[in-house]
């Protein structure tokens, strides 16, 4: 059976894409710091046929990173498919969070997806073969002043993966970055974020988000925008010139 190995996979879209690529019949590789909900997850697949392999690790830590890239590395055991999910949101003015819980973010959000993904690339590129898969954010896209590192930090993976998808053309590896908008997880209360200026309309569920980023995925799409309502988004963002998209992100209060 293919391998899959999903960061932040024991809630939100972690535990989404384990899911939905069990049904697509991989077996899979965990990865999340709580060992506990892991562990509950974990038994959820293996009921539907699934074999799991659970992998407790804090990406925000040299050794954290170390034991999932070696995982990722380990040709007696190949990952087919790397989803780098895991990610930390502030949701503070850059001064007012600590200066280690924004290095932490960083950590998680940037220098985990750069070591993960260059053990995956190693092994898929050796044996022509393999998805690398990237969630950021539409945040990428935009100035938001209410989370300024966070957004940096998607601008990266999106930039970095589209990089990656150019040179990885013709090498049997494919790279995707998945790039959604508002989703209904568990990750803004987690973050301490106020999201009741968002409108209804513009919430997606996390099935949705992690079924068409897939789709994109598997067809070799470089860039994934979940969404109608965010590919209107991202495209107007690319189009309007920059003080205009500064203006309208600080009057809608981003």
């Amino acid at each position: 059976m293919p391998t899959a190995l999903v960061t932040g996979a024991s809630s939100g879209l972690g535990a989404e894409f384990a899911r939905q690529l069990a049904e697509r019949g991989y077996d899979l590789v965990l990865v999340a710091r709580d060992a506990a909900r892991l562990e509950r997850s974990a038994a959820t697949l293996r009921c539907a046929g699934r074999t799991v392999e659970v992998l407790p690790a804090d990406l925000a830590t040299d050794d954290g990173c170390a034991s999932v890239s070696a995982r990722l590395a380990d040709p007696a055991r190949p990952v087919d498919v790397l989803v780098n999910n895991a990610g930390i949101g502030l949701y503070r003015m850059f001064g007012q969070a600590e200066l280690a819980d924004e290095e932490r973010q960083l950590d998680v959000d940037v220098r985990a997806v750069l070591r993960l993904s260059h053990a995956a690339v190693r092994a898929m590129t050796a044996r022509r073969a393999g998805h690398l898969i990237n969630v950021s954010s539409v945040a990428g896209f935009v100035p938001r002043r209410g989370n300024a590192t966070y957004s940096a930090s998607k601008a990266w993976v999106t930039l970095f993966t589209e990089g990656l998808a150019g040179q990885l053309a013709g090498t049997g590896v494919h790279a995707t970055v998945i790039c959604p908008g508002f989703t209904r997880t568990e990750f803004h209360g987690r973050a301490g974020a106020a999201m009741s200026h968002v409108p209804a309309r513009m919430w997606l569920a996390a099935g949705d988000v992690v079924r068409e980023g897939l789709t994109d995925a598997f067809a070799g799409v470089p860039v994934s925008v979940p969404s109608w309502q965010y590919k209107v988004l991202v495209t107007a963002a690319r189009l309007v010139p920059r003080p205009v998209l500064r203006a309208v992100m600080s009057r809608r209060g981003f």
